[in-house]
């Protein structure tokens, strides 16, 4: 759809309907030949850009076709920097599509208001654009419209749009020989000349070197005017590249090759632009940008409020639809939420507190506490660790209570590691009316996925291992809170600082090396940008490395650490690549204190890595029940908690715990201590329970729990651990602010 760029919202014209489905439409975003985009807000308070088509044009088979092709050329892309669709009708007299709404500007908005992208930030567009692209490309898809236009900028980084024009890789049906497809002055030589059969994505490529050329510069290296004159030169001259920052040009250079063979692919480009890219992406925007990100955001604050429920009607969310929709903010920002109006309808007449006639159901004998977890896949280790920590929680609320005035139960879901399965495991859990909450996930990718299940059920979900920063952050500055997750363990944010304060406790730490491996991009970044502000609070300025997950070649990567003079490392990355990092510092004779965080930590990392991890440091937010129960330095009624336990884990399991069933069976703990106490006083149910929750404070046998009110642990929560004899050695919890250097 070749749509107006988005900016100002716009009012409603007159013809303009008032709701699509489940949607309340508030504006307009832009408009063009295929339909109009409306801004839409669900009855929960979620907003979307809906894309509405013409119904003139929807009894054209052919664009009928068309669209349908967007809608599922969108669902086939899966990443964080393209914008996922969270709804849409291919069958409706007028077929629409929704996706979560990015109140930033485009890139041509940014640099049209406010000039060209200084090199950094050209590097982190560039880099996540390219990862989009080669999520499509792995999708077997070609976008073909890569262009400033749908490009839309957030403080957390780009993302792609609009899929109008995406083609499988190869697919020529539905487009004329003789079409121009694309924007000119965007579009590679093959689209300019019409070849449908050449065009792939490699033409992506192209398009996204003539963007990084327009971000960095102003201008696109083809010019502008007329269409004739811009097809001629995009296949016949050279780009015009004058005043492109100098480290940018190689690569530049050779996306814009006119033979499609010599460009590289978009995982190579995303590998060269943010290997060397110093420091994280949070605050990767220049002041201006983000200024007016913040005023689109608090624009958004200002918008009508939701219409009222009114009994008899059901204006449901469309399916997939949850806060994760919405734009995180960085300080100073907001973060556009709402509550859930239609499930605290259906729970007030579940109470029997309608119109006063209906009576009350009898008390429940049975209630359940869920659990979702990877007990089949990647992180089963952990996975069935947490669920014999719940169940070991379960087993001892009915042994003291004796089923009065109701007896518990486990309902268990295997997510299997699997995010394209999690929603479904989820709601397994979340559709059975017994269950009242959710100790869960196992890993972050599938909690993302599987929370809207929750968010929709008003199901409180409480995680022991997912750090992810979006299952709990939200802008301080306005907007409805997270009422949905309880977190026992620091954001992986707030991990790397702590993980950067354990290491100044070495007293010769000046010049860390810190590695940021892309393996799992978002916890690289986000314990990179908390490690850098961790060494920054001690007055330490480290040497950082970017690399892409598959790099194999850790010699030269560590080899030029070390001899740009570091004295410490840190990995940040997954278990695969610290085994990888060890054995190559061993090799290279680096004797320097190494650190590492949450993802490498448990046995596997001493088993792959053997006599190579030796001495590094790891820290966790688990403890080790068997060190705390003979730990002299706990009180004497904490060290019994923790024995309580491992005498109960030991008679029903046979064995010593494993990493996670503590804080797993502490966590439920929580849940059933506070339904102990309340049993009797009010009927249960799910309204209101996790801010009851939320108030707990709570001991169990690996510690305090409290939690702040946007439902993230309140405490330090993570602990250090040496690597000593092929085992971990407990060296006691990282320290709450850094060891500052001692002046000479």
């Amino acid at each position: 759809m070749a749509d107006s760029e988005p900016g100002a919202l716009q009012s409603l014209l007159p013809a303009d309907p008032s709701t699509i489905a489940g949607y309340r439409l508030l504006g307009r975003l832009g408009a063009g030949g295929m339909g109009v985009v409306y801004l839409g807000r669900t009855g929960t308070g979620e907003l979307a850009a809906v894309k509405v088509t013409h119904g003139d044009q929807a009894d054209q088979p052919e664009f009928r076709a068309r669209f349908r092709r967007e809608v599922e050329a969108a669902r086939r892309v899966s990443s964080p920097w393209a914008v996922p669709v969270t709804g849409a009708d291919l069958d409706a007299p007028e077929p629409w599509m929704a996706t979560a709404f990015v109140p930033g500007p485009s890139l041509g908005e940014a640099v049209g208001a406010h000039g060209p992208l200084p090199e950094r930030s050209v590097r982190v567009l560039g880099g996540a654009v390219a990862r989009a692209l080669a999520a499509v490309h792995a999708a077997g898809l070609v976008h073909r419209d890569v262009k400033p236009g749908n490009v839309l900028l957030a403080v957390d980084g780009p993302r792609l749009i609009d899929f109008g024009i995406a083609r499988a890789t190869g697919e020529t049906a539905l487009t004329a020989t003789d079409m121009v497809v694309g924007t000119p002055g965007f579009l590679a030589p093959e689209q300019a000349e019409a070849r449908a059969a050449d065009i792939g994505p490699a033409a992506d490529v192209f398009a996204l070197g003539c963007l990084l050329a327009y971000a960095a510069t102003g201008r696109p290296p083809f010019g502008t005017g007329a269409l004739d004159a811009l097809l001629y030169r995009t296949v016949h001259d050279e780009p015009d590249l004058a005043g492109l920052p100098e480290p940018l040009l190689g690569l530049v250079r050779q996306c814009l090759a006119k033979d499609p063979a010599a460009r590289p692919t978009a995982e190579d480009v995303a590998a060269r632009l943010t290997e060397d890219a110093p420091g994280a992406a949070a605050d990767w925007l220049p002041a201006p940008v983000v200024a007016t990100i913040a005023a689109r955001s608090a624009a958004m604050l200002a918008l009508p409020d939701i219409d009222a429920t009114t009994p008899g009607t059901d204006p449901a969310a469309p399916a997939g639809s949850s806060r994760r929709g919405f734009l995180t903010l960085g300080a100073g920002a907001a973060v556009l939420a709402a509550g859930g109006g239609a499930l605290a309808l259906w729970n007030s007449r579940r109470d029997g507190s309608g119109d006063g006639k209906t009576p009350a159901p009898a008390p429940r004998k049975t209630w359940a506490v869920g659990v979702l977890a990877d007990l089949s896949g990647p992180a089963q280790e952990i996975g069935r660790a947490q669920e014999r920590g719940a169940r070991l929680a379960v087993e001892r609320f009915n042994s003291v209570h004796r089923g009065k005035p109701f007896t518990l139960e486990l309902k268990v879901s295997d997510e299997r590691g699997d995010s394209t399965g999690a929603l479904a495991a989820a709601r397994r859990l979340t559709t059975d009316p017994s269950v009242l909450a959710v100790l869960g996930p196992t890993s972050d990718y599938t909690g993302i996925a599987a929370l809207p299940a929750f968010e929709e059920a008003g199901v409180p979900l409480l995680t022991t291992s997912a750090g992810h920063h979006l299952f709990t952050l939200r802008g301080e500055a306005g907007g409805v809170p997270n009422t949905t997750v309880l977190r026992a363990i620091p954001q992986h944010f707030i991990a790397g600082v702590y993980l950067a304060y354990s290491a100044t406790l070495q007293p010769r730490v000046r010049r860390p090396g810190v590695l940021q491996e892309r393996t799992d991009d978002q916890y690289g970044w986000q314990y990179t940008s908390g490690v850098g502000f961790g060494f920054k609070q001690a007055g330490i300025t480290p040497h950082f490395r970017v690399v892409p997950g598959r790099a194999t070649d850790y010699r030269s990567i560590l080899g030029e650490m070390i001899d740009a003079g570091i004295d410490a490392y840190v990995h940040n990355g997954v278990r695969s690549t610290a085994v990888l990092a060890a054995r190559t510092l061993k090799q290279l004779g680096f004797t320097g204190p190494r650190f590492t965080g949450q993802h490498v930590f448990g046995p596997q990392f001493l088993k792959e890595a053997g006599s190579d991890a030796e001495g590094w440091i790891v820290c966790a937010p688990v403890m080790d029940p068997v060190q705390r129960a003979a730990d002299p330095k706990q009180k004497p009624a904490d060290r019994k908690l923790a024995q309580d336990f491992l005498d109960a884990h030991r008679k029903r399991y046979g064995t010593a715990p494993a990493f996670y069933t503590g804080e797993s069976f502490d966590v439920v703990g929580l849940v059933t201590s506070w339904l102990a106490t309340s049993a009797g006083k009010r009927p249960l149910t799910r309204k209101g329970l996790w801010e009851a929750l939320r108030k707990q404070k709570y001991t169990g046998a690996m510690g305090g729990y409290q939690f702040r009110d946007n439902g993230e642990l309140s405490g330090i929560g993570t602990f250090r651990y040496g690597v000593q004899n092929g085992a971990y050695t407990y060296l006691g919890p990282v320290p709450a602010e850094p060891e500052m250097p001692k002046k000479a």
